[in-house]
């Protein structure tokens, strides 16, 4: 005969157990780049971090990268509610959010953006303008740098000359390349870099310190152009509608993970980038340092470029430069003289 206890206390086992499972809240998601690409193993780091601390309270399921959905096209799907949740660079949704200049032209990292408010104050914005909410600015302060398969040329004055280069640019930094380079950028995805480089399309591009063996791209590129520039902008947004309708448990675990991953990954992608950076001149990488003036015009020219873009592109959107010149005290640390 069976136990009439044990028996109730197993169905009742069973009933809490799928009651949780049911409450267990889901956000579908995806990334920008190929899983091969470390920015993205990044990112599912976060997402199995939040698996782990989320168990029955909520889960990210991740869909896959732009073999899902154009990365062009993710921070839409985000805000029209195709999916809950992108891995995605800001630069791709600039149109909507000219205030993603503030972390490129940036000279810091999410760690001081974040104890400074700036992070709390582009959250704001994008929730205004664009329907998400940006939970946290991922693998921050990784500068740029640009790469040449022919040694580059200076000008009579040092400066740079890229007169006649084919150069890959990316939304990051066109204003810089139009603007002050004076080339005529050629637009490509990251995903059809390696082709134009094997093709002769290109000759040049801007990359990250951090990525550049994962996408074989060394193959080609034989110069590195110094010093490096501006800062990644890679971050995770929500769709605002699926924020809201989270529970207070989940939407703690969400940032407080999404907060913890921005210390790490900017503490560990800031080793990482030395390290790369020496791997690759190691295996042939010629450095090619800007000096003296030429040096600082160049830096100088960049966030410039970078940041009246962004007040043009603000003019011409309600509320004009509201929040311009507080965002860039916010994302960048003073400079000592």
């Amino acid at each position: 005969m069976k136990n009439p206890i044990r028996t109730l206390t197993g169905a009742l086992s069973l009933f809490l157990a799928l009651n949780a499972s049911a409450e267990e809240q889901q956000l579908k998601a995806v990334h920008a780049f190929p899983t091969s690409l470390i920015y993205t193993q990044s990112f599912l780091d976060f997402v199995d971090e939040v698996n782990e601390k989320g168990k029955g309270v909520i889960n990210i399921r991740v869909l896959g990268g732009p073999e899902v959905i154009g990365l062009s096209q993710q921070p839409t799907a985000v805000r029209n509610g195709v999916v809950d949740m992108a891995y995605t660079a800001a630069s791709f949704y600039a149109d909507k959010l000219p205030e993603r200049d503030a972390l490129i032209s940036s000279n810091t990292n999410a760690i001081y953006a974040r104890e400074s408010g700036g992070l709390d104050l582009l959250n704001e914005i994008h929730q205004k303008k664009m329907g998400v909410y940006y939970l946290g600015w991922f693998d921050s302060g990784v500068k740029y740098n640009l790469y040449t398969v022919n040694e580059p040329k200076l000008d009579n004055e040092g400066n740079l000359d890229m007169s006649g280069i084919r150069l890959r640019s990316n939304p990051v930094y066109n204003a810089f390349f139009t603007d002050y380079l004076k080339a005529q950028p050629i637009s490509l995805p990251t995903t059809d870099v390696y082709s134009a480089l094997e093709r002769s399309t290109v000759d040049s591009t801007g990359w990250t310190q951090i990525g550049m063996k994962d996408l074989n791209w060394d193959k080609f590129l034989n110069y590195r152009i110094d010093p490096a520039f501006y800062s990644t902008d890679m971050g995770a947004i929500v769709n605002l509608k699926s924020w809201n309708k989270l529970s207070d448990e989940a939407k703690e675990i969400l940032q407080s993970v999404a907060i913890k991953h921005e210390r790490e990954s900017a503490e560990a992608f800031d080793a990482l980038a030395s390290k790369q950076q020496a791997e690759l001149d190691e295996s042939g990488m010629t450095p090619f340092v800007l000096k003296g003036d030429a040096a600082d015009t160049y830096l100088k020219a960049a966030k410039e470029a970078s940041l009246n873009r962004m007040r043009s592109h603000m003019e011409r959107q309600p509320g004009g430069l509201e929040n311009a010149k507080e965002l860039v005290e916010k994302f960048n640390e003073p400079q000592q003289n």
